[in-house]
């Protein structure tokens, strides 16, 4: 048989609405003693469901811009002076105790999400006996797939128009409707993804008290800063309570992100300083999750693969997969299915699902845009200032040259004319390599400028301690230098 192959496929239309369906809904965390991952500790299913209430994340997340707001004011009208508290051995005693804990539990977090990984991720290489049910699709399908059994197209899909839960290679028919089951092992959802991302969802909310360091040091919270808290606990709500595929990389980045960011900052507190190259890295890994995150999100919406199709008689169906997953069925009707060729499905199947994924592209775009704005204002500015210098190097080296051009006797050149023209040649193509070292040079640089811009803007409380040695001579808001020399004073 054939081999099954990964493809681009465009999405639906229909799955582009609003309001998304409310259904399917998301399945609970896995009973104790089940085969699947069994959590350190039971979450009620109540609970699970009520944090999962679209109410909370909006109501939260309103409260939090209000108030940052509010404090901003406050700040001004008392001229950014820091708040008494702020210059407690309490307060600093809160905020290390603050990042601690953020660093530990995004690291217990991140390891979580690659033991999942490790249980879920199907290996491309594997060698199965059969080609249609290995490769890099069976790699996309055990991501793609969110619950169900393992296995190239064993997952289960939720098919909208019908309002039923089938396997990929059932007809979409009633009498082959299953119901996910929360205990099934072998998928994300079931294998740590349910706890680890609802857990993580609410982190979003406890982590608006790195707003509230900043505003008790009488500083302001930046419009940008509230929009990036906000926007991450409606981003992680959507992509938990629509059981969103991509919100595994969500959880699995930021997590790694945030444990060492917050390990950074619990160094800055103590005043251990940190080699360069570990903040430039820090930055570069914080810049990235912004660029890469809407990338890799929207891409699942163009992703397809095919898988080995059955077809039973008189059914027509666009959802398919194994042979092999027919004859598991717990359907009585399974063994009347027979072998058809390899077919096209896609890897979301659901409007909710294409919603969470393009509430998060929406959220990251205005981070993205303000990145290259940084981007281009810095290359432009440095750009500028760099003709300025060639300019004047020029002038001082033509001035040289007509004093050398009048001492020089013309009579005597003549033999040497060749040897004049090899080197001219030479000159000229050490100019260009300099003029596109110095392109380069000026791109990182701006680069670097954007990424330090971004990173002040949105996390505010990484703006007093993560920099670069040559921030200090960016083009980019000029000001902001000496202000974040005092805010680094201030916090101290």
């Amino acid at each position: 048989m054939a081999a099954s192959q990964i493809i681009a496929k465009l999405p639906k239309l229909s799955y582009f609405r609003l309001p998304p369906s409310s259904e399917p809904a998301f399945l609970p965390l896995p009973q104790p003693g089940s085969l699947a991952y069994n959590p350190p500790f039971q979450i009620s299913d109540s609970l699970y469901a009520a944090a999962l209430d679209i109410r909370v994340p909006l109501t939260i997340a309103a409260v939090y811009a209000v108030t940052a707001k509010l404090l901003n004011k406050y700040n001004k009208s008392t001229n950014r002076r820091p708040w008494a508290i702020s210059q407690t051995k309490a307060f600093f005693a809160f905020v290390v105790a603050h990042n601690i804990f953020l660093a530990v539990y995004s690291a217990w977090t991140w390891i979580g999400m690659v033991n999942m990984l490790r249980r879920t991720l199907a290996n491309p290489f594997a060698n199965t006996g059969d080609p249609s049910t290995s490769g890099w699709a069976a790699t996309v399908d055990s991501i793609c797939r969110m619950s169900g059994a393992p296995g190239l197209g064993n997952g289960l899909v939720y098919h909208e128009a019908s309002g039923i839960w089938l396997t990929q290679s059932s007809p979409v028919s009633p009498e082959f409707a299953l119901t996910p089951d929360r205990n099934q092992p072998g998928r994300m959802w079931n294998e740590g993804l349910a706890f680890y991302g609802w857990l993580f969802y609410l982190s979003k909310f406890y982590e608006v008290l790195d707003t509230f360091i900043i505003l008790a040091k009488g500083k302001y919270s930046s419009t940008l800063q509230t929009y990036h808290h906000a926007g991450a606990m409606m981003c992680m709500w959507a992509g938990m309570r629509y059981m969103s595929a991509p919100i595994w990389m969500f959880v699995f980045m930021n997590s790694f992100i945030h444990t060492l960011m917050y390990s950074y900052f619990t160094f800055t507190a103590f005043s251990v300083r940190v080699p360069t190259k570990v903040k430039r890295s820090l930055t570069s890994a914080q810049i990235t999750q912004f660029l890469v995150g809407a990338s890799v999100a929207m891409s699942h919406s163009f992703i397809g693969y095919t898988v080995p199709a059955t077809q039973a008689p008189g059914h027509d169906s666009d959802i398919v997969a194994s042979p092999n997953s027919a004859a598991n069925s717990t359907s009585p009707l399974a063994g009347r299915a027979a072998p058809t060729p390899l077919k096209a499905i896609s890897c979301i199947a659901t409007s909710s699902e294409t919603f969470a994924i393009w509430l998060n592209v929406l959220y990251l775009a205005p981070l993205t845009y303000l990145f290259v704005k940084f981007f281009v204002t810095s290359y432009l500015a440095r750009s500028s200032a760099e003709s300025t210098r060639s300019a004047v190097g020029k002038g001082k080296e033509g001035v040289d040259g007509t004093i050398e051009s009048k001492t020089r006797k013309s009579p005597a050149a003549s033999p040497n004319a060749p040897a004049s023209l090899v080197a001219s040649i030479a000159t000229t193509e050490e100019e260009v390599r300099r003029r596109l070292s110095n392109v380069g040079n000026l791109a990182e640089k701006a680069g670097w400028d954007a990424a330090i811009g971004l990173e002040k803007e949105v996390y505010g409380v990484s703006a007093e301690a993560i920099d670069t040695d040559d921030s200090h001579d960016s083009p980019v808001a000029p000001a902001q230098s000496n202000s974040h020399k005092s805010k680094t004073k201030h916090s101290k």
